[in-house]
């Protein structure tokens, strides 16, 4: 069963470079970054696009908003071994620039093909260019932390948006905003 879903991920990762996906991000990027962790997990988190420390290792959140990532798995009692992490767009944008609406377009039906491969309980959207793919029209500052329960093609989807690591970084309220919402998570899951 693993092996058929890393079978299925890493064709996908090889249908990205051969369909040449947003081949402007591609020629200035080190790595294509698809995703890093727990193929069976129940929690994927999505961030929006790799940064410079991803870019260079082909790993998502290894930066300083990844070590954040990992005291808050680590306060909710997960580790990251336990959970998958990705991100909308797998190529960084230049200077660690927004997404592009197109780019986010571009890469959106291979996310919902990790997902689908994936299959996890919950989705877990870090800031809002991972959140409005899923929740268009909605604002995280007023649904943070709140599960929502939505159909994504033949799919359901449990996506629950959280405030993005980095932003809450240097702004201590969106930080213990991030921090209790996080802890709320291992419940989420039970009760699903």
């Amino acid at each position: 069963m693993a092996d058929d879903k890393q079978r299925k991920l890493d064709q996908l990762h090889t249908d990205i470079l051969s369909k040449n996906i947003c081949s402007e991000l591609a020629k200035q990027a080190t790595n294509l970054v698809m995703g890093d962790g727990n193929i069976n997990a129940d929690i994927v988190f999505i961030g929006e696009a790799p940064g410079q420390k991803e870019d260079e290792q082909g790993l998502p959140f290894v930066g300083a908003a990844g070590k954040f990532l990992n005291e808050m798995l680590a306060a909710a009692n997960m580790k990251r071994s336990d959970v998958y992490i990705t991100n909308i767009v797998k190529y960084r944008p230049p200077n660690n620039r927004d997404p592009l609406p197109e780019e986010k377009n571009a890469f959106w039906p291979y996310l919902l093909k990790q997902l689908q491969i994936i299959r996890p309980k919950v989705v877990v959207t870090l800031g809002r260019h991972s959140m409005e793919h899923f929740l268009p029209d909605m604002k995280i500052s007023q649904i943070h932390g709140q599960p929502k329960r939505i159909k994504v093609g033949d799919d359901h989807l449990v996506i629950v948006p959280l405030y993005h690591p980095a932003a809450a970084l240097y702004n201590g309220s969106m930080r213990q905003a991030l921090v209790d919402d996080f802890l709320l998570l291992p419940e989420i899951i039970k009760k699903l």
